[in-house]
């Protein structure tokens, strides 16, 4: 059976390496950008299954990121999960207004964050 890919855009090393070593035990095919420029066109070359998003990204911010993913016809219903450190009143809201289809706060509590995600993959253990 083929891996479902996750695209992950995290500019912090030991988020990204965190995310790819539960993604890869959980079976998932990872690919990995670091900048919100990046993430867009990794996104359109090769139709994730879902996008785990952060939010503080250089050059170009996460919710600018998920609106421009969101403008793309092919990608209108990838899972896009807002991963961010923000804990701010409102910020869950900006995120799903912005085009995220969901919000998770770091640090990532590893258990409920493959659940979440196979939540939005359809539920199907890769």
């Amino acid at each position: 059976m083929k891996r479902q890919l996750i695209l992950v855009i995290e500019d912090n090393e030991q988020n990204l390496y965190l995310m790819r070593f539960m993604l890869e035990k959980n079976g998932f095919e990872v690919k990995e950008a670091r900048d919100g420029r990046a993430g867009l066109e990794l996104a359109a070359r090769t139709a994730p299954a879902a996008i785990l998003l952060d939010i503080q990204l250089p050059e170009m911010n996460g919710y600018d990121v998920a609106a421009e993913l969101r403008r793309n016809p092919e990608l209108t219903q990838v899972p896009i999960i807002a991963v961010t450190s923000f804990a701010m009143v409102g910020d869950r809201e900006r995120c799903l207004e912005a085009g995220a289809t969901d919000y998770v706060e770091k640090p990532i509590d590893p258990i409920t964050f493959i659940a979440k995600l196979r939540e939005h993959i359809g539920g199907v253990a890769p």
